[in-house]
């Protein structure tokens, strides 16, 4: 006893008899932990319980759970989970959400690399974004580990038409599982939606798999239908609340186009609430979310702002620059407005398919006719330079040598 160390355990805290106080563990919050499991993982390596008199008694960790609370520990030494059962992808991504690695800039990227590598749409499916843009701007990193999203929903996230998140969303990883896209409310324009498509265009890689799309609420025109044309597989089109009016000629141009039908009533496929983030990161997002420490920067940054544009009497001009937020339709009157929502019919697949070519080659043969009739008007006139046919533009040339 005196050479030993002696430990008084005294409501429910252990601490030494000389008064200095053991380090608490961590305190395990309720909103991280998305388990009902009443184990949850701790660094002690005892678990202390009482019987049915009341005694105190405890009993030693599996050799497993250890080896877990380890690893969670020093997940970004980890080089690869592929391989690994899902099972044990699991409880170590619950591990590690607990021992708040994901909450942790500096490692939190290599960690969500390692598990969206090994288990993919398990990580994450679905991300919805919308009306989020701080969050968007503020993990950057991580949101680009999740290649194997189906649904990713980026409404309102003051996107414009230069945004990094633009490679991510036609990069390989990612062309192969996104189906839906929702980027409406983002100040986007044709040339946004020019070089969104550049690079399926140009080097037929992205968007692949595509079947829905909402650019509602953008300032796109006619113009911007025609880059869409390189989707393949694009069946659900939303371009309400554009410049783009409802009529005869937009109908047919979209047929034409695209090959699909304007829906008489609103379809259920673009309301936002279908839209949510599912995988075991889902807890993670919410805790990004909550996580407040850069709030404040943000708020007094808008106060200051504020106080110096009231200061040069341009109090209209605050409020539309501080009122920058996407239009949501919350109002009735929103809710009951004409809704531009086009679709492909199944049984009009076929008839697709076999219009668009017969109508190329009327347009071929259009075309020869009429350079044969140049071609003989021109042999009483001097020869001129004609410019060579590209399909590509300018600035399509341009966007290429940015790639």
């Amino acid at each position: 006893m005196d050479n030993g160390t002696l430990y008084v355990r005294e409501k429910g805290s252990l601490r030494r008899v000389s008064d200095i106080v053991l380090s608490p563990p961590k305190p395990v919050s309720s909103s991280s932990c998305r388990r009902t499991n009443p184990f949850v993982p701790r660094k002690e390596h005892f678990i202390f319980t009482y019987n049915a008199e009341g005694s105190l008694r405890y009993s030693t960790k599996s050799l497993f759970d250890l080896t877990l609370l380890f690893v969670a520990d020093n997940i970004h030494h980890v080089d690869s989970l592929v391989g690994f059962p899902e099972q044990i992808g699991d409880r170590l991504f619950a591990a590690a959400e607990e021992n708040r690695v994901f909450s942790n800039t500096a490692v939190s990227p290599k960690a969500l690399q390692l598990f969206s590598d090994a288990y993919g749409q398990m990580v994450l499916g679905s991300l919805c974004l919308r009306n989020r843009f701080p969050l968007l701007h503020e993990r950057m990193d991580e949101i680009k580990t999740f290649h194997s999203l189906k649904s990713l929903d980026l409404f309102g996230c003051r996107l414009g038409d230069d945004h990094e998140i633009f490679q991510h969303l036609t990069s390989t990883s990612l062309a192969n599982s996104l189906i839906h896209l929702f980027i409406g409310g983002n100040s986007l324009s044709d040339v946004g939606l020019q070089r969104l498509t550049a690079p399926i265009r140009m080097m037929k890689k992205g968007l692949d798999h595509l079947q829905l799309l909402d650019v509602s609420y953008n300032p796109i025109s006619e113009r911007a239908i025609r880059y869409l044309t390189c989707l393949p597989k694009l069946e659900n089109l939303d371009i309400s609340g554009t410049s783009l009016k409802l009529g005869a000629g937009l109908k047919t141009t979209i047929w034409n186009l695209l090959g699909l039908i304007c829906s008489e009533k609103p379809l259920d496929i673009f309301d936002h609430t279908r839209c949510k983030t599912e995988g075991w990161a889902e807890q993670v997002v919410n805790h990004w979310e909550t996580n407040t420490s850069q709030m404040p920067k943000q708020k007094k940054i808008e106060a200051s702002r504020t106080s110096a544009l009231r200061f040069f009497g341009r109090q209209k001009f605050v409020r539309e620059v501080l009122n920058t937020t996407p239009l949501v339709s919350e109002s009735e009157e929103e809710l009951n407005r004409e809704r531009l929502h086009f679709y492909r019919a199944a049984a009009n697949n076929l008839i697709i398919e076999k219009r668009v070519p017969y109508k190329m080659d009327h347009q071929v043969k259009m075309k020869k006719r009429q350079r044969q009739t140049e071609s003989c008007d021109s042999s009483l006139q001097p020869p001129t330079k004609r410019s060579p046919s590209s399909a590509l533009t300018a600035e399509d040339i341009e966007l290429l040598n940015s790639y």
